[in-house]
């Protein structure tokens, strides 16, 4: 199962009222283990940068200007993520503006159903308490001190730990193989694919000498052209 984790870091609040994106970062699992693959671009939103929004995330105009408009990233982003689950942390936000943006270019939108919100999760988990990105690092024991600002890239793998800690923890103990991104599944560090070991002695029968007979005699009684006897 392919699954991408992801965020972005816009101008504002409202795409309908004219703010864009300017950070997109998205890390792929297979079967809620990282491939190493990932997907970051900073986007110019060809606009200016409002002050409340530099100070989330330090990404300023000068720094914006030389990079891609949404334009130059869409399609790749959209191959990116094809038809995986998009894992998002208040997905609502983040779907809205990757909307509204993919509209604006005339590409297909992302389906609400497509994404799973940790946000979400953690209130039905944890009713009452804290839901944030920092308090969940804090609940699950995530090291987030690289997060001093906002950043889409180490949000979206900082977020792919507690959403595998929200789905019940990584329990390495039973992984009996891990995978490469589409690629069969592996035994640990041979590269070869596993296979259970035989048995040192066979299970016993779980029949009875008494259910055995019972059933002969049950055949026996359909007669030479039952279909039973003709499997035999």
């Amino acid at each position: 199962m392919r699954e991408i984790v992801l965020d972005t870091e816009t101008t504002g609040f409202e795409p309908a009222e004219g703010h864009r994106i300017v950070e997109i970062g998205a890390v792929e699992l297979w079967n809620h283990l990282p491939t190493g693959n990932t997907f970051h671009e900073y986007v110019n939103p060809e606009r200016p940068m409002p002050q409340e929004a530099f100070e989330v995330h330090g990404l300023g105009d000068d720094f914006l200007r030389s990079k891609p408009v949404f334009a130059h990233v869409g399609q790749r982003f959209l191959d990116f993520v094809a038809d995986a689950k998009l894992v998002i942390h208040n997905a609502s936000f983040d779907m809205k503006f990757l909307n509204a943006e993919l509209e604006w270019l005339g590409l297909p939108r992302l389906p609400m159903e497509q994404a799973i919100d940790t946000l979400v999760m953690a209130r039905q988990r944890f009713p009452g308490a804290p839901a944030t990105l920092d308090a969940l690092c804090r609940r699950f024991g995530v090291d987030n001190s690289a997060r001093e600002r906002h950043g889409a890239l180490l949000d979206s793998e900082i977020l792919a730990e507690v959403y595998l800690e929200l789905i019940g923890g990584r329990q390495p103990d039973l992984v009996l193989a891990t995978r490469s991104a589409g690629g069969p599944a592996t035994g640990s560090g041979t590269g070869e694919i596993w296979r259970p070991s035989p048995r040192p002695a066979p299970l016993p029968p779980r029949l009875t000498d008494e259910e055995a007979a019972a059933h002969a005699s049950f055949v026996e009684r359909l007669g030479d052209q039952a279909l039973w006897k003709r499997l035999e």
